[in-house]
């Protein structure tokens, strides 16, 4: 997988050309999560990339994302719970530290995480996990992927 897209991940996905991409919500775009050490990671991306804060966005786009926010999560939950029993919850940050537009981080966390770390954010995790192969998104997380378009196809067709 090529990384141009990575400097413009929203006007990527605008453009079509964003292979994280798994579906267009109302607000912004759901996609899978460059790391996948915790299988089934996603981002839910703004569709402005001028947009910085929630805040920012009128009152009723503002819903519409967190409404987002929620489908993404809940999709992540079903299909992570149907592809391993160790699922737990999901956890649903906007954080805004690094990136300089909306989005929004769903992190799937499972019963088989260290006992050091299953109770603690995410972001706690070594340094190592972020930059490790084993780890980067690609072909072998096509499965964890599927599910999770399969959910969100699902969830916004009953809407």
């Amino acid at each position: 997988m090529t990384s141009e897209w990575r400097t413009d991940r929203i006007g990527s996905a605008l453009r079509g050309e964003n292979p994280a991409v798994l579906r267009r919500l109302k607000a912004g775009f759901a996609v899978i999560g460059d790391v996948q050490f915790l299988p089934g990671y996603s981002v839910l991306l703004v569709d402005d990339p001028r947009v910085e804060r929630l805040s920012e966005l009128p009152k009723a786009k503002r819903l519409a994302f967190l409404s987002d926010m929620d489908v993404l999560g809940e999709a992540v939950e079903h299909a992570c719970r149907r592809l391993d029993p160790a699922f737990r919850r999901v956890n649903l940050e906007i954080l805004g530290n690094t990136d300089g537009f909306l989005h929004a981080h769903v992190w799937p966390r499972f019963e088989w995480e260290p006992t050091d770390l299953v109770h603690l954010p995410v972001w706690l995790y070594p340094r190592e996990n972020w930059a490790d192969e084993r780890y980067a998104l690609s072909a072998r997380h096509d499965a964890v992927r599927e599910e999770i378009s399969r959910e969100l196809n699902r969830l916004t067709a009953a809407v």
